[in-house]
């Protein structure tokens, strides 16, 4: 008996040394189920009282029956273990629990790998075990933080990362891979990144970033101010930073197109081993207004619209093309507003109408869907 209830309950142990008493786990589909099991002096089977964790009650309800005649004519405690373990696998493949306790050797195990990465690496981990928040510094200081997602019932899968970074997270992962050595992997992966990131603190420290308000360290895309209700949106490559971003000219077009000539025409100079801000500059020909010369609130100029400068996230993107208005408009705004106007005309998805400050020609395309 007892051979036979080791071989296949390893986490079901006698508790006192008569052995009527085993307490423990017993494992079904790989998950773990706590039991208790009380034998009479004699060791007689047929009189053993089984105490069950609340999981391993639910899943045997209605099979009270069938259990009490298998404890009746099982030879030994082994061998009920085994007939009740295949109708709990029937149970659990039936009804697939959405909760599932890990073995307890993995907590010991994920508590030394942490204590082997450092707890000062450790942020957040909830009351499962199984989502942790592990922050990783750059060279530059910059603190960026790593989620994991571990997989108690398949420890043996790779787990669920995801980081503040730009490029898709791929980690090199076995089943001896350690929590230390995953967070190693992703300390080489912001070094890998950290000219990106150089480029981008230096644009958003020294211009005046109208779109993202508030950037992460995923967005790669910066919308900078140039002035005269006209900026520039550039969005720079992860893996290679240094080189021409690809650059769109937004405003009224007697603003633009100058600087899109420029661009057009300048590209030649343009020097990887310059910053892009520096890079910007020299090509356009222009000094950007930045937080040392300039206001915000006199390039974040409001909507002619609803007045005000952010609609849903978005600010005023649509500007009049008459060098004496160059009013900017949300484009859902001036949108709207035209297509009330009986003298307003649509071909396809583009309005034609009257700006409705100067009434001099305006054009917007239909708002895209949400």
């Amino acid at each position: 008996m007892d051979s036979l209830l080791m071989k296949e309950n390893p986490l079901l142990l006698p508790m006192n040394k008569d052995k009527t008493v085993y307490d423990g786990f017993i494992c079904v589909q790989e998950q773990d189920f706590r039991i208790r099991i009380l034998l009479p002096p004699d060791r007689q089977i047929k009189q053993a009282k089984l105490q069950c964790c609340w999981r391993l009650k639910h899943l045997l309800q209605g099979r009270e029956a069938v259990l009490k005649q298998r404890l009746q004519h099982a030879s030994d405690l082994g061998s009920f273990l085994l007939e009740m373990k295949t109708v709990l696998e029937v149970r659990v493949q039936s009804h697939p629990e959405p909760l599932s306790i890990p073995r307890p050797q993995s907590y010991s195990d994920l508590l030394h790998e942490l204590e082997t990465l450092g707890w000062d690496k450790l942020i957040f981990i909830d009351t499962d075990f199984r989502t942790l928040r592990l922050k990783a510094d750059d060279s530059s200081g910059r603190q960026h933080v790593l989620t994991v997602k571990l997989k108690p019932k398949h420890p043996s899968e790779a787990p669920e990362c995801t980081a503040d970074v730009p490029v898709p997270l791929a980690f090199h992962w076995t089943p001896q891979t350690s929590l230390a050595q995953l967070h190693a992997q992703f300390l080489l992966l912001l070094e890998s990144l950290a000219e990106f990131w150089d480029v981008l603190d230096e644009i958003d420290g020294k211009t005046w970033v109208l779109e993202p308000e508030k950037p992460s360290r995923l967005d790669a895309t910066r919308r900078i101010a140039i002035g005269n209700n006209a900026s520039i949106q550039v969005e720079v490559d992860p893996r290679h930073p240094k080189m021409l971003p690809e650059c769109c000219l937004l405003g009224a077009e007697h603003v633009v197109t100058p600087l899109r000539n420029k661009l057009n025409a300048n590209m030649h100079l343009w020097n990887p081993e310059c910053s892009v801000l520096s890079n910007l500059c020299h090509v356009l020909e222009i000094q950007f207004p930045s937080p040392a010369t300039h206001d915000k609130s006199t390039l974040s100029v409001q909507c002619g619209i609803c007045y005000s400068f952010r609609l849903e996230s978005r600010i005023p993107d649509q500007v009049c093309n008459d060098p004496r208005c160059g009013q900017p408009f949300h484009q859902d705004c001036l949108y709207q507003w035209l297509r009330a106007l009986p003298s307003t005309r649509q071909s396809f998805n583009t309005v034609f109408g009257e700006c409705p400050y100067c009434s001099k020609p305006i054009t917007v395309k239909m708002a895209m869907q949400k």
